[in-house]
């Protein structure tokens, strides 16, 4: 069983109070009363600070004692001497474990002190933790040994920082390969994952804190996004994953609207977002260890910005499938694992920007033949749309800044193109804007003069956020047809979804999860 530990790191008692009620409120399950980030740290502070802990649960709640050493990320410089004794008195006074330092324990002094306590309380329980907060461990497995050697009725607890994501799997491994009560998770951004899948891979323990003010580590999320967002709540070790491989990934929303479907649908699936640093050796390193580790239960994966080329790349060199259209368009962003880790590659980008297109225009695909189309911008987006259009005839010009990068993306899809200066003046039944102009938090911003646009035009902007731009406010004000960045983002998603569970996904449900999310900033 993994326990959702909810670290209490206040300045005084008043304080304390109130995150232990804020702690026991979300849903806490273990408290880690932080002893070191208190003022003034005296014995009879710490046994007032247990007494709180206990009398606040309308339940018996397990209760940490942790006086960290500022050497491995503790609050205040304390003297090790109070420390040790803080250690002891936290035993006496009935507290479920305390933490200490692995290689503070080493100490005979303490270790003679610490078994002491704990012999006259055989109730309370140790754990020996190690943190590196630059890297990862020398050799987390030896590590892990010794700890076991020096105290075999310890919990190890390992701890260290992912400066990559690839870094993790030493974690995911140390894990799998041991049994029993043990703590292991990275920090940091890049260890984020790690955190999330700590009930699949059965850490005694993950910690989460109150709000973000109140996080005690690098990458600590808060019980609200491990409850509710990441649904901690219902993952096991069956959980299937997926997630969105991107960088950066921390703004993405595809977390959220994922989630929340398989919530709808009463999937036991998990959504996680995936921060791939790097290039092309980099993502290369990271599905080579996920399918190495078919345990881990990865079934798919959204593809972003910048690794859709390097999806297409690696699914090519590993014989998988690739969509047709896919592969013209040079990019995917969309992965499925089959057994035996073979994989399966798609774009749906440009059929969820043909679906938003034609059923605002209430015409089939057939229909969008010889049609005149405007595009601006010539990034991914661009190339996805331009070439569902012109798989469909569509008769396209595309509108670019940079005139080298515009004209080869026509020229590949023998599309014309015209130079940004030319934009006022254009003739056209369908405008698409695939920049990111009018993004949030320049919504003041149009790549469209608003005096070219006219009521007999669908305008499209692949903007979603904020879902209404300026460009598409300005197009309604001028009796146009609108389609907004959300259709777009939606029906890619949806499509994904139906690629991942072979069943259809919420799309009222997604808009209402991703305005949620956009209200909330």
């Amino acid at each position: 069983m993994t326990y959702l530990a909810v670290p209490i790191a206040a300045q005084n008692l008043d304080r304390a109070r109130r995150q232990i009620k804020a702690a026991l409120e979300a849903g806490a399950e273990i408290l880690e009363l932080r002893t070191d980030y208190l003022e003034n740290l005296t014995i009879d502070s710490v046994k007032n600070l247990i007494a709180e802990a206990k009398n606040a649960a309308h339940q018996p709640l397990p209760i940490i004692v942790t006086c960290r050493d500022g050497k491995q990320g503790g609050a205040r410089a304390y003297p090790e001497q109070l420390r040790n004794e803080i250690l002891a008195e936290a035993v006496r006074a009935g507290c479920d474990f305390i933490d200490c330092e692995y290689d503070n324990f080493l100490s005979t002094e303490l270790q003679e002190k610490i078994k002491a306590a704990l012999a006259d309380r055989s109730k309370t329980r140790l754990i020996l933790s190690a943190h590196d907060f630059k890297s990862r461990f020398e050799d987390v497995n030896g590590l892990y040994q010794d700890i076991l050697t020096v105290c075999p009725t310890a919990i190890p607890k390992l701890i260290y920082t992912a400066n990559h994501i690839n870094d993790c799997f030493e974690a995911f491994d140390l894990l799998r390969n041991t049994s029993g009560e043990r703590i292991v998770f990275c920090m940091g951004a890049a260890g984020l994952v790690s955190r999330i899948i700590a009930k699949k891979l059965d850490s005694f323990v993950t910690f989460a804190s109150i709000n973000a003010e109140a996080a005690t580590a690098p990458g600590q999320l808060t019980i609200e996004q491990l409850k509710g967002l990441y649904r901690c709540d219902s993952i096991d070790s069956d959980t299937e994953l997926f997630g969105v491989i991107a960088d950066p990934v921390g703004h993405s929303l595809s977390p959220a609207i994922h989630n929340a479907c398989f919530d709808d649908k009463g999937m036991n699936k998990l959504y996680l977002p995936l921060l791939v640093e790097g290039g092309r050796t980099e993502f290369d390193e990271f599905l080579d260890n996920i399918i190495l580790r078919e345990w881990l239960s990865f079934k798919g994966f959204s593809v972003t910005i910048p690794h859709k080329q390097n999806a297409l790349d690696f699914v090519k060199a590993k014989d998988g499938f690739i969509e047709p259209l896919a592969e013209k368009i040079g990019a995917v962003n969309t992965l499925v694992v089959g057994s035996g880790g073979k994989l399966s590659a798609y774009n749906t980008d440009y059929a969820a920007a043909l679906d938003a297109i034609t059923s605002t225009m209430g015409i089939t695909r057939a229909d969008l033949k010889d049609l005149p189309v405007a595009i601006i911008g010539a990034g991914g987006v661009s190339r996805a749309i331009v070439a569902g259009l012109t798989d469909a005839g569509a008769k396209i010009k595309i509108y670019n800044r940079t005139i080298k990068r515009g004209e080869k993306l026509a020229a590949e899809f023998s599309c014309d193109f015209a130079p940004l200066d030319d934009l006022p003046n254009v003739e056209t039944k369908l405008l698409i804007n695939c920049t990111s102009i009018g993004m949030y938090p320049n919504i003041e911003a149009t790549p469209f003069p608003q005096a070219g646009l006219k009521k007999d035009m669908l305008v499209f902007d692949t903007v979603y956020n904020p879902a209404e731009t300026l460009l598409l406010k300005q197009a309604k004000q001028a009796g146009a047809k609108t389609i907004d960045g959300l259709s777009m983002f939606i029906n890619q998603a949806l499509a994904q979804f139906k690629l991942f569970t072979n069943t259809d996904g919420n799309a009222k449900l997604m808009r209402k999860t991703i305005c949620d999310c956009l209200s909330k900033g």
